[in-house]
């Protein structure tokens, strides 16, 4: 447990906590409410196999919604869903009931469930020759959830990088609207970490190439590119295409001579109101790169170590090159649902929003991924809170929303569903709250107590808070605070850092049965799971009741 000292009197920024004699009835009423029997009690559920793996739109996530709006109820939480209407049977009508609306749990969305069709074409017109390439041959396709048919020509832009601050632009003097755009893997100097340009274009952080990706990918977008073909010069993806290794599939929980079905082969998306104007992703192999680049003089190695030195890109013009692609997609409407539930504050035009996806990988063939740390452990930490503010038999002076979210494996769908249809405005939520698999150990944590917490930059009066939550209700967690100005990353706080709501989240330890049908309840640490729901409720509790923020 890491202990922290104070004296009696505290110098406090503006924003710290202090609980006052008459506060704290409140804070140990909660604290009373999260128990270790009650949090083992709805884990244990959640994570059953009764529940099937909890997969986007499947009958065990049905099942899940159902029983966490039960617990909503229970807690005496308002429905925050979406409205119905009551429609009497004729007996009703008769002793002159009409119909009435009605408020439910649950915000229902519509997605769109696809995967790639059977028909995949892709010809290469190359000056005079023309080559109709074979599918997980020469080429693959990701057509995302609507077919198309192309036929453009073909332009190179480097790595299809715009820098405006250090004036590098691999588009200037292109016209790429209508294209398909050629590009290489990286940024300039990538490869070179000596480099001026290495120096000046890197990104830190283990998702730095993740998110250098997603933005070369929007500024091809932007530019009217309508496909993208991406290349990794010396990496011959072909190889990863052959069809009869192995023969026999094998992972550390099954054995079989077919694949094993998964969530992953199919995807899900938000439909949105237009169609989706995303380029095409295209893979191709060595030699029909090669021969995209035949007669224009291009040679990787050489144009890399260029822009490395000179951080200018050479121009690059391809000799009479354009394709032809058509595509097919197997698609369907699935109905799937967040679960929301309101604690009305004295100011219910400000709130705070606590949440956690409740959805998983689901069962296929057999297995059940049931995801007892990712992320049953997550909603039940949000479940206890909601409990624990409801038995201070207080209401808080902010709104506080709680929300177990569907469809973070297939894409943060819930969570970007709920940032724009909120049951209050965005702009006046005040903070968020996430909680993404807080209940397991890593290996190095022989004391099973540690967790991080990170948060949005500039808001220490977080970590200052929680610290001194820790130590003046004696929770036996030892916590390291990251701060970050990060925008993005893979859980439900992304959609509302994107919408500039401040976020904070605690995650427990990784661990190697993360997406694997291993993540079981008897391998989860119930008492680190019940000390840092305590610690968010306080948190939370201190955040609705603050009179700035």
């Amino acid at each position: 447990m890491k202990k922290y000292l104070y004296p009696v009197i505290l110098l406090l920024s503006f924003h710290s906590v202090v609980v006052s004699q008459h506060d704290s009835t409140a804070y140990e009423k909660g604290l009373e409410a999260i128990t270790l029997q009650s949090v083992k009690g709805q884990l244990d559920f959640l994570a059953s196999d009764w529940t099937e793996g909890r997969g986007t739109g499947m009958r065990g996530e049905y099942i899940a919604s159902d029983y966490i709006a039960s617990i909503f109820s229970i807690y005496g939480l308002k429905p925050g869903g979406d409205q119905k209407w009551y429609y009497p049977t004729r007996e009703e009508r008769a002793k002159g009931m009409r119909a009435h609306p009605y408020d439910t749990y649950f915000q229902e969305i519509t997605l769109v469930k696809h995967k790639p069709g059977e028909l995949q074409q892709f010809t290469l017109q190359s000056g005079d020759l023309t080559y109709h390439l074979n599918h997980h041959t020469d080429f693959s396709i990701d057509p995302g959830q609507i077919a198309r048919e192309i036929n453009a020509s073909i332009v190179f832009a480097g790595y299809g990088f715009v820098d405006e601050d250090n004036k590098y632009d691999d588009f200037k003097g292109l016209d790429v609207a209508g294209k398909i755009l050629i590009r290489l893997k990286g940024f300039p100097g990538h490869g070179d970490t000596a480099s001026e340009a290495y120096q000046r274009f890197r990104s830190d952080g283990s998702y730095a190439m993740y998110y250098l990706q997603q933005e070369k990918d929007k500024i091809a977008a932007r530019k009217g590119v309508v496909a993208i073909i991406d290349v990794d010069p010396g990496n011959d993806r072909s190889g990863s295409w052959v069809s009869n290794i192995p023969f026999r599939h094998k992972t550390e929980y099954y054995e079989g001579d077919n694949k094993l079905s998964t969530i992953y082969d199919y995807s899900c998306s938000l439909p949105g109101d237009s169609i989706s104007a995303s380029p095409l992703r295209i893979s191709l192999s060595k030699r029909i790169v090669s021969e995209i680049f035949r007669g224009s003089g291009f040679d990787a190695e050489a144009w890399e170590r260029e822009v490395a030195m000179t951080m200018k890109p050479p121009a690059v013009k391809l000799q009479s090159k354009s394709a032809h692609i058509r595509t097919s997609v197997d698609s369907e409407l699935i109905l799937t649902r967040n679960v929301i539930g309101i604690l009305e504050g004295e100011d219910t035009t400000e709130a705070i929003v606590v949440g956690a996806h409740y959805d998983h990988l689901g069962m296929f063939d057999g297995y059940i991924w049931n995801g007892a740390d990712d992320n049953a452990s997550g909603t039940v930490g949000m479940m206890s809170i909601a409990k624990a503010c409801m038995a201070t038999g207080e209401k808080p002076a902010r709104t506080i929303i709680f929300a177990a979210w569907t469809g973070e494996e297939k894409g943060l769908l819930g969570s970007r569903y709920f940032v724009e249809h909120p049951c209050v405005p965005i702009e006046k939520i005040r903070f968020y709250l996430n909680y993404d698999m807080i209940s397991r150990d890593a290996k190095d944590d022989s004391l099973g107590t540690a967790c991080r917490m990170m948060y949005t930059a500039g808001k220490k009066f977080l970590e200052d808070n929680t610290m001194r939550f820790i130590d003046q209700y004696d929770i036996n967690l030892d916590v390291s605070m990251r701060p970050s100005m990060s925008r993005g990353g893979g859980s439900d706080h992304s959609p509302f850092a994107r919408k500039d709501v401040p976020w904070f989240y605690f995650m427990g330890g990784f661990h190697s049965d993360y997406h694997t049908p291993k993540d079981e309840v008897h391998k989860v640490n119930y008492h680190k799971l019940t000390g840092i729901s305590r610690i968010g409720f306080l948190n939370i509790w201190a955040l609705a009741n603050m009179k700035e923020l």
